[in-house]
């Protein structure tokens, strides 16, 4: 007969948790801090490397407890020096991580699902299935392998987050925050939550969640499109949870937290790139008080969308730019290896 391995992921538990039952266990209730300070501020995956606590009580957690922790399964490096990885976890499945180094920053890029529930239609992710959310000791661990990464190729420390990886962040909503909480903690890795971005393709009744929260991190949108028509058609999330609504649940977070929100809006040939879709995005950062992230897209084989011409998309930004919206290009990363979110764990899934 083969006997089940009953131990359970240590991090699941809160520090409470840990001191209760260390006490029922003989142990003192100030090892559970000891514990937490080697899981989440020093990232360790092994109760042997706890020195400072006894053998007799690593060999007791060792028997009740265990760390799952992910592994690197492919990294790619591109000529820009954009590192991404496709990270291995306990079960066998597989999600991604980005490393995206600048002059001025070290942005890690990390996922909050494994797959994704919401189609949309540009995204590689979208074409997968959503098999399941990702733990918050996992979102953590893909920021410390980044972290790990910048200090080894760059010499210089992760300075920013973005959840903008695989997956919808707000439909893993609990682990997302808790991923959050223990990386800004001072007990934890002490970043501070003005460099964390939570990107959405837009879930009004969680976005105002977060207002209720009053989460102290930034929030993008996912728009792509400042039409209901033609967001319906890239975005089936926007069927029900239309501009209207978006605009008033951005409005109400932005009154609970006083955080300016992002718009991420990447450029597709011939679709949403004249300056009559610039003159809908105008009109709405009125509505919203917001910035506005034009992207380079990264082409993927399931879709038929292309990246916009140069010409047409300095055009679109410079309207936006003469109408007082704060604009900001961002070009095209890692189009040398598969940059866009999905291909690499899709590949190596395969």
């Amino acid at each position: 007969m083969i006997e089940i391995n009953k131990r359970q992921d240590i991090r699941k538990m809160d520090v409470e948790q840990l001191k209760s039952w260390l006490a029922t266990h003989g142990e003192k209730g100030f090892r559970a801090k000891q514990v937490f300070e080697w899981i989440w501020k020093k990232s360790a995956h092994s109760f042997d490397e706890m020195t400072n606590l006894s053998l007799a009580t690593r060999q007791l957690l060792n028997e009740h407890f265990l760390i799952h922790s992910l592994d690197i399964a492919k990294q790619q490096q591109s000529n820009d020096g954009t590192i991404k990885s496709a990270f291995k976890l306990f079960d066998g499945n597989l999600v991604e991580g980005v490393l995206i180094p600048a002059a001025d920053r070290m942005t890690a890029c990390v996922s909050s699902q494994v797959g994704c529930s919401l189609t949309c239609k540009f995204c590689a992710t979208g074409y997968m299935d959503r098999k399941r959310n990702l733990e918050a000791g996992e979102i953590y661990d893909q920021v410390v392998a980044i972290a790990r990464q910048a200090e080894g190729s760059f010499k210089a420390p992760l300075t920013n987050i973005v959840y903008m990886g695989m997956g919808e962040p707000l439909l893993n909503y609990a682990n997302v925050l808790e991923s959050i909480a223990h990386i800004t903690s001072p007990e934890g890795l002490n970043m501070s939550p003005r460099r964390i971005t939570v990107s959405t393709a837009g879930i009004a009744k969680m976005i105002k969640k977060l207002g209720d929260d009053e989460v102290k991190f930034r929030l993008a949108l996912s728009l792509h499109a400042a039409n209901d028509e033609k967001r319906n058609q890239i975005m089936p999330i926007n069927e029900s949870n239309s501009l209207d609504n978006l605009a008033e649940a951005l409005n109400y977070f932005y009154k609970k937290t006083g955080n300016r929100i992002t718009f991420e809006y990447i450029v597709f040939n011939n679709f949403n790139d004249t300056l009559q879709d610039a003159k809908e995005l105008w009109e709405f950062t009125k509505r919203v008080p917001a910035r506005v992230n034009i992207i380079e897209y990264n082409p993927i084989a399931e879709a038929d969308f292309k990246n916009t011409e140069a010409a047409r998309l300095d055009k679109f930004a410079a309207y936006l730019e003469d109408r007082g919206v704060s604009v900001h290009v961002r070009r095209s990363r890692g189009k040398d290896i598969d940059a866009a979110c999905g291909q690499l764990a899709n590949k190596e899934a395969a």
